[in-house]
C-alpha cells in the first residue's frame, strides 16, 4: 500500500514536472543560442571546457546549451559539478553543469556562482512568460482602441460617400470626397486585418513558423519605409547576396525588423547610409543592421532595451522616439529564441544591432 502511495505521488510529481516544461515552452525544442552566454560564464567560472543546460522529463533530456563534450560523457570525466534548475513552485525542471578532464576541488564561491547562474536560467524562462502577458494587455488594449478608431472611420466613410452623390456638388469636391472615400475604406480594412491578426494571436505566442528568406522580406520592409528614407534623403544597402533562409513566424520578423530598421532611419542624419549584412554561423543567422547615425554612449547602451530610457541622443530631424519599438524588437526575437544586442564606439559613431536567429 505504501508503495502504491509513494508511485503514485512520483507519477504525479513527474506529470506536474513534465507541464512545467510545456508552461516554459522547452518540451521537445532544440538548442537556443539565447543560453550560451549563461553557459560560457559557468565553464570560465571553474576553468574547464566542458559545460552545458538542460532539462528532462523521466525519461527525456532537451540540451539547451552545451560547450565541449557531449552531455552522454558529461558523467565519466574526473570533475563535475551541477547545480538544479527549481522552478518557483519547487519543481527540478533541468540543471547546469560543468565538467573537466582534471579532478579540482570546488570552492564555496564556485558552488553558489552555479547556483546563482542556474536561477539566472529560471528568471529567463520566467522573463518569456512575462512578455507574453505583456503581450496580452497590449493586444486588449488594441482592441479597444481599433474598435475606437473604427467608429468615426466609419463615419467618415458613409459621409464621403454620400457627399459625393449629391446632385450638382461641385466636381472638385466630388473627386475629394471620393479620395475621402477610398483612403477610408483602405483605414477601416488596415484595422480590420490589425483585429484579425491580434485575434488569432490572443491564445498563441509561439511563433508560426515556416521557411522566410531573409533577404526577401528586408527588401520588403525597405520598400515599405521608402518614404521615410527618401524624405531623409538617405540609402538602405542590403548586401546580402544569397538567400537567408529560417524557419520563422513572417509577420513576427517583419515587425521586428521595420521597428530596428525604423529606429536606424530615424537616428542617422540626412543623406547618411545604413547598411544591412548577415553572418551565417552552423545552426544561426545574424543580421546587422549598421547606421552612420549618432552613436550611443555606455550609458545609453546598458539602458537601451529599457522601457522610456532617457538616452543622451536623439532623432536627427525630431522623430517622435519613446523607445518602445526597441522593447518591442527585443521581445520578438525572444519569442524566436534568438539574441538582440547593441554596439556602438560612442557619440558620433554610429549604432550596430545585431539579431541572432535560429535557423530551424
Amino acid at each position: 500500500m505504501h508503495q502504491d502511495q509513494s508511485e503514485s505521488k512520483y507519477h504525479q510529481t513527474e506529470t506536474l514536472r513534465t507541464a512545467k516544461l510545456v508552461y516554459y515552452d522547452i518540451l521537445d525544442t532544440p538548442a537556443e543560442s539565447a543560453f550560451d552566454q549563461i553557459v560560457q560564464l559557468a565553464a570560465a567560472s571553474f576553468d574547464v571546457a566542458n559545460a552545458g543546460i538542460y532539462f528532462h522529463t523521466n525519461d527525456r533530456m532537451f540540451v539547451k546549451s552545451q560547450i565541449g563534450l557531449t552531455l552522454s560523457l558529461a558523467h565519466q570525466p574526473a570533475f563535475f559539478a551541477k547545480a538544479p534548475v527549481i522552478s518557483p513552485d519547487g519543481y527540478t525542471i533541468g540543471e547546469i553543469y560543468v565538467a573537466g578532464d582534471e579532478a579540482k576541488e570546488i570552492t564555496e564561491k564556485q558552488l553558489n556562482m552555479l547556483k546563482l547562474l542556474a536561477d539566472v536560467v529560471m528568471e529567463k524562462l520566467e522573463s518569456r512568460i512575462a512578455i507574453r502577458r505583456t503581450f496580452r494587455a497590449y493586444e486588449d488594449r488594441l482592441h479597444v482602441l481599433i474598435h475606437d478608431l473604427k467608429n468615426p472611420m466609419t463615419t467618415i466613410l458613409l459621409q464621403s460617400e454620400l457627399l459625393s452623390r449629391i446632385p450638382g456638388v461641385d466636381e472638385k469636391a466630388a473627386i475629394i470626397a471620393g479620395k475621402i472615400n477610398t483612403q477610408s475604406k483602405r483605414m477601416i480594412d488596415n484595422l480590420n486585418g490589425l483585429l484579425t491578426n491580434a485575434r488569432k494571436e490572443t491564445h498563441s505566442f509561439k511563433p508560426k513558423k515556416e521557411k522566410v528568406d531573409l533577404k526577401s522580406l528586408l527588401e520588403e520592409v525597405k520598400n515599405s519605409l521608402n518614404l521615410i528614407v527618401k524624405g531623409k534623403k538617405q540609402n538602405i544597402l542590403i548586401e546580402i547576396e544569397h538567400p537567408a533562409e529560417i524557419f520563422g513566424d513572417r509577420d513576427k520578423l517583419t515587425l521586428l525588423f521595420t521597428q530596428l530598421i525604423d529606429n536606424a532611419i530615424k537616428f542617422s542624419p540626412i543623406g547618411k547610409e545604413i547598411r544591412i549584412s548577415n553572418q551565417i554561423a552552423e545552426n544561426e543567422i545574424t543580421i546587422v543592421i549598421k547606421d552612420q547615425g549618432v552613436g550611443l554612449t555606455e550609458d545609453d547602451l546598458d539602458k537601451i532595451f529599457l522601457k522610456f530610457p532617457r538616452l543622451s541622443t536623439s532623432a536627427t530631424n525630431h522623430e517622435n522616439n519613446y523607445g518602445l519599438g526597441l522593447i518591442t524588437a527585443n521581445a520578438l526575437v525572444d519569442i524566436h529564441k534568438g539574441k538582440l544586442w547593441v554596439e556602438s564606439d560612442g557619440k558620433n559613431s554610429g549604432t550596430t544591432f545585431f539579431v541572432s536567429l535560429p535557423i530551424k
